[in-house]
């Protein structure tokens, strides 16, 4: 084969290859006189049949599938001999008007490939790792919003407000006439807590028990029941009773409201879960301080198509932050901003230098792991674990959303080992704010 380099700017590169018309016609030839074996052609015996009567046969699909297999082959070698690693996927044409066995295969391939990431000595960094201890009161705050979340009902003198729970009689009419599902004896209704239609609950605000009202509403029309789908209705509804909303008791009854022994081991439960979530926490800073550290320590050229790609998708994922009501994606192009490119060129700088060092040390993701991050990441989204497991192990894309932040976070937990790493006790209020800090200035 031989090769020609026809461009080597920066990173990039372009390369014209040629292969000999004799490799071509060997291996179709080879392709041939394997099937032959299995051909059975009037006039002959099963596997005699002649190679020109096969070539002009099928001479043209083998043909195909010779070239595809040659090209395939060659960029591979190029790779293995060059050692270049594209950034992206490389851009492979075949230059010949018309492929014939006859004649020399010639190819063209360009790419931008991946630079040599260089070492850095980690262990010149030192970085502050928040600790906070888990105190009393909040122990106590979690306590009171498990009551809050599980409070009840007492009954209250005088009139409905916000969040009260209100039990009413009420009867739909459509044009006056009663209508099918639309009517309840003694419905106990949380105003506020949006279970019934938009425009209702707030019209039970003010009322007291023995009270009648007519409530003047319409369905959506995108209601469920089509028969309903923007109709205005009136429900004449009679209050029964006004009840105020009072936390549950914080003792032992609760606890085993929420699956705990007792009072005690509900408490413990809640120490050792604001203990996990503070170590979290904590972690996701220091990553931060480790990163940032890394970003002004190490220096290296860029894949611009990389960076580009990088950039446009961190603006088209905080142009739908900022339009949450637009869910599709037949927008007008989005532009990086030269804020996003600089975000971009650190993600890609950060990307390329992680996945050095996790090459250079030899650092896997196991199956082990990958598949407890499936079942987790199943049980999260509420779905058959088995399907989704099947998926994502059918799926490369959807493997390698799973892998690459197990990987990341070996890598990250590696360097953090070299790094000078002080531990800084903080409260959990001066977590939070270094939490908001960063939400502020993505990285």
């Amino acid at each position: 084969m031989q090769v020609v380099e026809t461009k080597s700017e920066g990173l990039e590169r372009a390369y014209a290859l040629t292969l000999p018309a004799e490799a071509l016609a060997e291996k179709m030839n080879a392709k041939l006189e394997a099937a032959r074996a299995d051909v059975q052609m009037k006039g002959f015996r099963k596997g005699k049949a002649p190679l020109p009567l096969l070539k002009k046969m099928f001479g043209k699909s083998i043909l195909g599938e010779v070239v595809q297999e040659t090209v395939d082959g060659a960029v591979r070698k190029h790779f293995e001999d060059t050692g270049d690693r594209p950034a992206l996927q490389p851009d492979v044409k075949i230059a010949n008007e018309e492929i014939d066995e006859s004649e020399d295969l010639k190819i063209e391939i360009s790419y931008e490939k991946l630079p040599e990431v260089p070492e850095a000595d980690v262990s010149s960094i030192t970085i502050e790792r928040p600790v906070v201890e888990v105190e009393d009161g909040a122990v106590e705050e979690a306590l009171g919003n498990l009551a809050e979340n599980a409070q009840d009902f007492e009954e209250k003198e005088g009139a409905a407000e916000e969040g009260d729970q209100i039990v009413v009689d009420f009867v739909g009419k459509l044009e006056g006439e009663p209508f099918e599902g639309g009517a309840a004896d003694d419905f106990p209704l949380v105003i506020g807590s949006g279970q019934f239609i938009p425009g209702f609950e707030p019209q039970l605000v003010g009322l007291s028990a023995g009270d009648e009202k007519a409530v003047e509403v319409a369905f959506p029309e995108d209601y469920q029941a089509e028969q309903l789908a923007g109709q205005a209705a009136v429900f004449d509804v009679t209050v029964k009773e006004v009840r105020k909303p009072k936390a549950a008791e914080i003792d032992d009854a609760l606890a085993q409201r929420y699956g705990a022994e007792d009072l005690e081991s509900l408490k413990s439960q809640i120490r050792e879960r604001l203990a996990e979530e503070y170590r979290s926490a904590a972690r996701q800073v220091a990553k931060r301080r480790l990163l940032d550290a890394i970003d002004e320590l190490v220096s290296f050229e860029l894949p611009p198509t990389l960076v580009d790609v990088e950039a446009k998708q961190i603006a088209h994922q905080m142009w739908h932050e900022e339009n949450p009501e637009h869910q599709g994606h037949d927008h007008p192009e989005i532009e990086p901003t030269e804020e996003q490119v600089k975000l971009a060129e650190r993600r890609v700088r950060l990307g390329l230098f992680l996945a050095e060092v996790g090459s250079r040390n030899d650092i896997a993701v196991t199956d082990q792991e990958i598949n407890q991050s499936i079942m987790s990441r199943a049980r999260q989204m509420g779905v058959p674990e088995k399907a989704f497991f099947d998926y994502v192990r059918q799926n490369e894309g959807a493997l390698q959303q799973i892998r690459a932040p197990i990987f990341e976070e070996k890598v990250v937990d590696y360097l953090l080992e070299l790094a000078q790493v002080e531990d800084k006790p903080m409260t959990k209020d001066e977590l939070q704010s270094e939490l908001e800090a960063m939400d502020e200035a993505p990285g």
